[in-house]
């Protein structure tokens, strides 16, 4: 058996995401061969797999922390969310089918084998695998055919690190409430305890980690301060996106879509000086002084288009292209740009036929068959170099399409409006881009800083490590995951 250990949290948004980077980046800057592993992700935000498939975003960044290259086997089981209770589910990289959520506690079982071979085909060759767990194991609602917390543990004999979130307060009741409704089998799997995120004097916590030790019985790792350059990181959920204190002279609005997707379009332009991300929420106009507006991706372009109808946005993004301002779509956000979507077979929910916001002479129909693909190229109008992927459903053609936006291997990509204020493509990543990203917002009258968006992320992923391995028992977490022993 591989050496592993596995991650697991009192809760959603603890951290335990970063802290898998930072233990893959530091045991990988110690000369090991590390793997990051998620059985089961729920997430719009994915990423392209080397091997053609796709993953959770934040699986793709543990990856790069580890030094290699994603992998479909590092997830396999990954959950997108397409309505209130049903989610598509993406099986080995690849599309299975969308259920709703009571579908899906019977399809668990299934896909049990599936996460184990995945497991196993990481484990050749490598010295540490570190699992990241999803939710909480004190869900014992969902233990039944569970893969994704204590299941997976206890089918893959991989011992479980517990982590709490002493920022959202109670974190002694968190890491002892877990313990009190797990099973006592459950509990023996649990060898530790870290916590996560603490402000000011630790040596002031001391007295309450002697209690979490005395009423659990589990060991104390560490404790964790808070760690200010997470927010330069890719993240999972646009409810953990943060952006930085005052505001660029550009503003670009984004409306808040019900399911947006691949938010990471939006990492390197937060970064930008000049640049102000207006966030707009629903029940909130897109502001007039807005130079450009933004729709991003969505995991169901139909009903976040009709969202986007219900807060008004349409007649603002009309205006304000009116008003002589820019306005760009990727993915879902390009389809929503053209005259017509069409979905016939309902792979996004109920067949049917949908205006579109008309700024861009195109027509969408939805299809079957997903394109999943890491793509190079260059912008047109520019002569820029980019770097990106595609995970799409939907074909658009239409008119406007004898203006391409962008060439991807030697093939047209995106359409531009005559006048060049209306754009949009397929293509997500490409403002990671620096040469692309600078001539873009010069284009509309930005001032572009001459950051390296690739060297912000690598010099980030530095600092969580030595910032994990500062903290944490690092030869321990090893001889707890065996490594020692072998």
């Amino acid at each position: 058996m591989v050496a592993s250990i596995m991650i697991q949290g009192t809760g959603s948004n603890v951290g335990k995401s970063l802290i898998v980077a930072g233990l893959g980046r530091c045991l990988t800057d110690r000369g090991l061969k590390v793997r990051p592993f998620k059985p089961q992700n729920m997430s719009n935000n994915a990423a392209v797999t080397v091997d053609g498939g796709e993953i959770g975003r934040a699986q793709a960044l543990q990856a790069r922390a580890c030094r290699t290259e994603a992998r479909t086997a590092m997830n396999p089981v990954l959950l997108k969310p397409e309505s209130g209770s049903g989610a598509q589910v993406i099986l080995n990289g690849k599309r299975l089918d969308t259920v709703e959520a009571t579908e899906y506690a019977k399809l668990k079982s299934r896909l049990l084998p599936e996460v184990m071979r995945s497991f196993n085909e990481l484990s050749n060759g490598v010295d540490v695998i570190i699992v990241e767990g999803a939710g909480s194991p004190a869900e014992i609602n969902l233990r039944t055919g569970d893969i994704a917390n204590m299941g997976f543990a206890e089918v893959a004999g991989v011992p479980v690190i517990l982590v709490g979130d002493i920022d959202r307060g109670g974190v002694i009741a968190q890491i002892v409430g877990t313990r009190v409704v797990l099973s006592p089998f459950d509990r023996e799997i649990i060898k530790g305890f870290i916590i996560n995120k603490f402000r000011g004097n630790a040596d002031l916590f001391e007295s309450g980690l002697a209690e979490i030790e005395n009423l659990t019985g589990w060991r104390s790792l560490g404790v964790l301060p808070w760690f200010d350059k997470a927010g330069m990181l890719p993240a999972e959920d646009s409810a953990s996106v943060v952006f930085p204190d005052g505001c660029g002279a550009f503003k670009i609005a984004v409306p808040v879509l019900s399911r947006m997707a691949n938010l990471d379009d939006l990492d390197p332009l937060r970064m930008e000086p000049g640049v102000c991300i207006d966030m707009i929420t629903p029940g909130t106009p897109i502001p007039a002084d807005a130079r450009l507006v933004m729709l991003t991706g969505t995991k169901s372009t139909m009903a976040d288009l009709e969202f986007l109808r219900k807060q008004g946005w349409d007649v603002d993004i009309l205006a304000h292209y009116r008003r002589g301002g820019s306005v760009l779509g990727i993915c879902g956000g390009y389809q929503m740009l053209g005259k017509v979507i069409t979905d016939r077979d309902g792979i996004e929910g109920i067949p049917g036929t949908l205006g579109g916001l008309g700024l861009l002479d195109l027509v969408t129909e939805m299809r079957k068959e997903k394109t999943i693909r890491r793509v190079e190229g260059r912008h047109l109008a520019t002569g820029s170099r980019i770097r990106g992927y595609e995970i799409h459903i939907g074909r658009t053609t239409g008119p406007d399409g004898i203006r391409p936006w962008l060439k991807i291997g030697g093939k047209a990509e995106g359409s531009v409006s005559a006048d060049g204020r209306v754009m949009g493509c397929y293509v997500h990543g490409l403002f990671a881009s620096d040469e692309f990203r600078r001539a873009f917002l010069s284009s509309l009258g930005a001032s572009a800083g001459e950051f390296a968006f690739e060297v912000e992320i690598e010099s980030t992923l530095d600092a969580l490590a030595s910032h994990v391995c500062g903290h944490v028992d690092i030869d321990r977490i090893l001889k707890i995951s065996g490594h020692f022993s072998q």
